[in-house]
């Protein structure tokens, strides 16, 4: 069997570790505590599975947090830890894209692909990701590591995204594009053990 050459990893319709970056907006333990669309402990899981995964590719990371330095409760340590390398950019706004040091950080990684995760669905991500859209960037929330007030309300934030011309994506369908190719194989452990040793496996 004889794979095609390689596309151009920037001119690429499909997400590559070279046209995306990764937005990660409000993991904290407020807006956790708020989710009702799905299983908290499942959304937590498969966020790590998501950074994990961005790490793998070296996808650049915008990491955000709201009202911090105001008293709310930082980045959840499981996801912390993750991100390490990648200082959260503290803001007082709701909707992320008007920020100033985020929008900075965004337009600084040179990508027009952005896979966003956000809390909640029907509010951060979906305000940051219209913003986005406006802007003419190509928008991924990552539909299965989001979370919203209510299912009512995660579906309305997704479907408002998706008729703006977003293109939901699942973790497991993000790892897989990115790797795209089996013969690749300097990061098929990682991606191999994440997808199906790690989770499919263990379901």
């Amino acid at each position: 069997m004889t794979s095609l050459p390689v596309r151009d990893p920037l001119a690429d319709h499909l997400l590559t570790p070279e046209n995306a970056a990764f937005l990660f907006i409000d993991y904290q333990p407020s807006q956790l505590a708020t989710i009702r669309s799905m299983d908290a402990a499942l959304l937590l899981k498969n966020a790590v599975s998501t950074v994990r995964t961005i790490k793998t590719f070296g996808v650049p990371v915008v990491h955000s947090t709201v009202n911090v330095a105001a008293g709310q409760g930082p980045t959840l340590p499981e996801l912390a830890g993750l991100l390490a390398e990648d200082k959260p950019l503290d803001r007082t706004t709701v909707n992320s894209w008007e920020d100033v040091e985020f929008l900075q950080a965004v337009r600084a990684t040179g990508r027009r692909k952005l896979i966003i995760c956000a809390l909640w669905t029907e509010v951060c991500m979906a305000f940051t990701a219209l913003d986005a859209l406006r802007d003419g960037y190509d928008v991924y929330p990552v539909v299965d590591a989001i979370a919203g007030t209510s299912p009512e309300a995660h579906r309305a934030g997704l479907e408002r995204v998706t008729q703006a011309g977003g293109q939901p994506i699942s973790w497991v369908s993000l790892a897989c594009e990115l790797q795209r190719d089996w013969a690749r194989q300097e990061t098929v452990p990682a991606i191999y053990e994440l997808v199906l040793t790690d989770r499919l496996l263990k379901e």
